[in-house]
């Protein structure tokens, strides 16, 4: 919500070859309370003021010498930093009231100026603009949270990653399918299994020679998306030998509650013939 405080501080240029008309909205805008009026004759000075000054409204004479109201306007919109054109032009021309709306104007006030109309249309293109203002004020906020937040997330995973590369032999991930995202650590070298390799239930994945029943058990706390730490798995070669491991697994979930896959790490407990 916009206080009296913050409309009546706002920053106003009034732009006019007439120093008669200046002299009036100056007094007019003091006398409504606005405290921070400024105001030039030279309309090629306009660009570089409100460049300096990001006026929060620009009270822009049409008829000017060297260069009209109109043009003014078209110059003010190369201004990348404030993309907004924050304008209400000034004019004794019932005709040029559309073209400058078409051109970019929030609004417009006629000569003779009324005073009711003056203040009136003044403030409600200002508490427009000071709203756009504290929209894309906030928007920025929230970009660069985002940001910083990303910033932290990656850093955490890369702790994480870290971590576990510290304590097992290996770290994994696997979609919702059983197929493997993630994996680090000699995982292919002692199961076999890399990205893209699949969680299979048959004699053909690539965990061939695993425990039958320790194979069932995990998969059954896969499906039902239990949290396992810890279990033993054993697998058996065509050499005759055994190697044990023990895994440990939680599901993971998107923003939205929605289940995602697997992720955990393994350790082989040791090694028998």
């Amino acid at each position: 919500m916009l206080k009296d405080i913050d409309i009546l501080g706002a920053s106003i240029l009034i732009v006019d070859d007439q120093q008669a008309n200046v002299t009036l909205l100056e007094l007019l805008l003091a006398d409504a309370g606005y405290t921070n009026v400024s105001s030039t004759m030279d309309p090629f000075e306009v660009c570089a003021l409100h460049r300096q000054h990001q006026y929060d409204l620009i009270l822009l004479d049409l008829q000017l010498p060297g260069m009209d109201g109109f043009q003014i306007m078209e110059a003010l919109k190369t201004n990348e930093e404030d993309p907004y054109l924050s304008v209400i032009v000034l004019t004794a021309q019932p005709g040029h009231k559309m073209q400058a709306l078409h051109a970019g104007a929030k609004d417009f006030i006629s000569k003779p100026f009324d005073l009711v109309e003056v203040k009136t249309r003044i403030r409600n293109v200002l508490e427009v603009r000071l709203l756009y203002k504290r929209l894309s004020q906030y928007n920025k906020a929230l970009e660069q949270a985002v940001i910083e937040r990303t910033a932290e997330l990656r850093e955490s995973e890369a702790r994480f990653k870290s971590l576990t590369e510290l304590a097992a032999d290996w770290y994994w991930e696997h979609d919702v399918h059983g197929n493997f995202l993630k994996v680090s650590g000699p995982v292919l070298d002692m199961l076999g299994i890399q990205v893209g390799s699949h969680l299979g239930k048959n004699s053909t994945d690539p965990l061939v020679g695993w425990d039958v029943e320790q194979s069932r058990e995990l998969h059954e706390k896969i499906a039902a998306r239990q949290t396992f730490l810890d279990f033993l798995i054993t697998q058996k070669h065509s050499d005759g030998s055994v190697q044990y491991f023990r895994v440990s697994g939680q599901p993971m979930f998107n923003e939205k509650a929605g289940y995602i896959g697997y992720r955990g790490i393994g350790l082989e407990v040791f090694e028998t013939k």
